[in-house]
């Protein structure tokens, strides 16, 4: 599958390498939903590969996709 570039892999998980909590803009993603330090991301976002819980998630704005991917892992009463 390929990448949607929504920039939800980037703010909805935990990416504890980066220090970056559930539900937390990670720091490194632009207002465009792309990485600025992609040529020197940790080793869990070079591993990440997008799949289908990227069409299960899809909603118009960042705020709803986050919400989508929160509620999934049960997360969203966090």
């Amino acid at each position: 599958m390929e990448c949607l570039k929504c920039g939800t892999c980037c703010v909805a998980p935990d990416i504890t390498t980066l220090g970056k909590p559930v539900g937390v803009r990670c720091r490194h993603l632009d207002g465009m939903g792309l990485c600025t330090a992609y040529d020197e991301r940790p080793a869990v976002c070079r591993g990440y590969r997008p799949d289908e819980l990227c069409l299960l998630v899809e909603a118009p704005t960042m705020e709803e996709r986050v919400a989508r991917y929160l509620r999934l892992f049960g997360l969203d009463t966090l």
